[in-house]
């Protein structure tokens, strides 16, 4: 990986970002999320790498539970672990994420296009929506790497539609969802779906569920106004 790019955190660094969310380090968060919001240069593809349609962003997050976050603070909780352009450079940052079993309840890692962050509101995202598989426990290591393999190599076939891709690890389940950009064109939303299906190899039954970032937005409005203390808009528990 080229010295001039964030590296992917090892598991010690993803340990202490784990409990980080409660340390009240509000102005190291604010510094950081500065930083990270500063242009980046384009990621070097080096001779003999195979140089991927889009480059990619690696995010991780973690709320502590029971604590409802506010949009500003969940966009200061999320931390850039790396980013690659290559399949070289994808294998080098996956190798070294934990899995989903090894992460703790309400971690979450997402893989977006460069320039999109993991975020509801972003311009990218704000008229899209995410196809939602809710897993029992053991399965999310698996279908979270087919996932963002047929991802990374365009088996979705929808363009530029899709933004990117998160696993959610919870108490008694884990959620993998895959967003896209247009909530409103069923011919992708169906496209997305059926690759989706095939690519994590799903029983006929699985429920899949396709909810539109507006109806997060709305939901998450209308439960921050039975709050009893103003505030900020509180995110729901869902993954991002």
């Amino acid at each position: 990986m080229e010295g001039g790019h964030i590296r992917a955190m090892n598991r010690k660094e993803i340990s202490r970002l784990k409990t980080s969310d409660d340390s009240g380090e509000e102005d190291t968060v604010n510094k950081e999320t500065k930083e990270i919001e500063k242009p980046l240069p384009p990621v070097e593809v080096k001779p003999g790498e195979h140089r991927l349609q889009y480059t990619y962003s690696i995010w991780f997050s973690r709320r502590a539970p029971g604590k409802q976050a506010t949009t500003q603070s969940y966009d200061q909780n999320l931390k850039l672990l790396g980013r690659f352009a290559s399949v070289e450079q994808f294998w080098g940052y996956y190798s070294r994420l934990l899995r989903p079993s090894d992460l703790t309840s309400h971690s979450d890692i997402h893989i977006f296009k460069d320039g999109i962050k993991p975020m509801w509101e972003d311009t990218a995202n704000r008229n899209g929506g995410k196809w939602i598989v809710r897993l029992r426990k053991g399965l999310a290591s698996r279908c979270w790497e087919n996932m963002i393999l047929a991802m990374v190599g365009e088996q979705f076939m929808v363009g530029d539609e899709i933004c990117g891709a998160v696993i959610s690890v919870r108490f008694q389940e884990d959620i993998i969802s895959i967003w896209n950009r247009t909530a409103q064109d069923s011919a992708i939303t169906g496209r997305i779906r059926d690759i989706l299906k095939r690519v994590l190899n799903l029983p006929p039954n699985t429920i899949m569920e396709y909810k539109t970032h507006n109806d997060s937005l709305k939901h998450t409005h209308s439960a921050s106004s039975l709050l009893r203390k103003p505030g900020p808009p509180t995110r729901h528990d869902l993954p991002h």
